[in-house]
């Protein structure tokens, strides 16, 4: 078998979602996505990637990693062309499981669950979405729209968590303190937040915080504690937005609320200042999607500087990468938690490596999407039973494209050679 183009597609409706096809000559073709500057991603897919693999044997996975990353290293890429290395190292898992009938997590060793537990990060339907020519948080869907979310946090969190566990859903990841960062002190009522979620550049926020608008972001946590106790597990975000001080700050005064972990209140770029971070609040940290290889990852966890390690399939550096990287977690005693709020193969491929790492602890998933916005784009979406995600069954990842895709208005694709 071997491979004899590469694939990329572009639907304008989720712009920031490149979706990426290995195809071969036995007439398998393995999917991917991932997420976030499609264009640069699908330059180095067709300018470099392709001439590397095409004619090649698709299984050589490790090879094909190396080589594709040696090339990465060489010109001090990162972001972008790491991200292009993971859906095309996702999607060869992708045809190494349909040409042995088997689902991806069985040729990673096999399971060490049958299922595992998910939570919902509350984004809506527009998370994301093409609004207008603009992209961002979507508050600019109707307020009680179905399985608006992130509305729900800000003016009904409450309620919220009630419905979330009336379906058996135990855990919420909410960012109310963006907010503060992108309107500080400029608003005096949740119903009044519509929009200000979306980026301002002539405000650099998150340098330090005041007390009002500390107040104003625990309010939803006080809410849901009040409502519902300790039952909803709360997980906080904060999109990388703060500095240290700030960060501290945020961290001591939610500590009344137990949250299940503080996600990115900074970046973790600076190792230090993390385990600072990490050292200062009884509260797990946890780090971080925006980390890429076992390079990047080691010094997080050399230094002790989270509690909890987060991989996201698709930008970390693909199924070979994450599992280098969950294992060397395991040895750090730290369990890890894979991302998902971008798309639906990379949900999947952490799915895969949630059931084989005996670390996993937890998936994200946001609601709105597999109900809404992944069924629009893929043929299998997982099966969710109170709270838990089933193992795959089908061979590969799990789920194809949809056929109609290409013929959509508006679609690009590429292929090479």
């Amino acid at each position: 078998m071997k491979i004899t183009k590469l694939e990329t597609l572009h639907i304008p409706d989720y712009p920031n979602i490149l979706f990426v096809g290995v195809h071969t000559d036995a007439g398998l073709t393995g999917w991917s996505d991932t997420y976030y500057m499609p264009d640069a991603m699908r330059g180095f897919i067709h300018q470099f990637a392709s001439p590397m693999l095409v004619g090649h044997d698709p299984l050589a996975i490790e090879l094909h990693w190396r080589r594709l990353y040696e090339v990465i290293a060489h010109i001090a890429g990162k972001g972008a062309e790491i991200r292009a290395l993971s859906a095309i190292d996702c999607a060869l898992w992708d045809i190494f499981g349909q040409s042995t009938g088997l689902p991806v997590w069985q040729l990673l060793g096999g399971a060490a669950r049958d299922r595992i537990r998910t939570y919902n990060t509350c984004g809506g339907p527009g998370y994301g979405r093409n609004r207008g020519g603009r992209t961002g948080y979507g508050t600019d869907g109707p307020a009680d729209g179905k399985y608006e979310d992130l509305i729900g946090f800000m003016t009904r969190p409450a309620e919220l968590a009630q419905d979330l566990l009336s379906e058996g859903i135990t855990g919420m990841k909410i960012w109310p303190f963006d907010y503060v960062v992108h309107q500080p002190g400029g608003w005096d009522d949740w119903r009044t937040f519509k929009g200000a979620f979306e980026p301002n550049l002539r405000t650099l926020g998150g340098q330090m915080i005041s007390n009002a608008d500390l107040e104003r972001g625990l309010e939803p946590f006080r809410k849901i504690r009040e409502a519902v106790g300790d039952k909803m597990d709360l997980m906080v975000e904060g999109h990388g937005f703060w500095s240290l001080p700030a960060a501290k700050k945020i961290a001591h005064a939610l500590e009344p609320y137990k949250p299940f972990w503080i996600e990115d209140l900074m970046r973790a770029d600076d190792v230090d200042a993390l385990a600072e971070l990490q050292h200062s609040t009884t509260t797990p940290v946890l780090a971080s999607e925006y980390l890429t290889t076992r390079y990047e990852y080691k010094p997080v966890l050399d230094k002790r500087a989270a509690e909890i390690i987060m991989i996201d399939p698709t930008w970390a550096g693909g199924i070979t990468e994450s599992k280098k990287i969950a294992t060397m977690a395991e040895a750090c005693k730290r369990p890890v938690a894979m991302h998902d709020c971008t798309g639906p193969f990379t949900l999947m491929a952490g799915i895969h490596l949630a059931i084989n790492c005996t670390n996993a602890m937890i998936q994200e998933t946001v609601r709105a999407y597999l109900r809404v916005t992944y069924p629009d784009m893929v043929t299998d979406i997982p099966v969710v039973e109170r709270g838990q995600i089933l193992a795959p069954t089908k061979p590969g990842i799990g789920t194809s494209l949809l056929p109609d895709v290409r013929g959509r208005e508006g679609v690009t694709s590429v292929v090479s050679p």
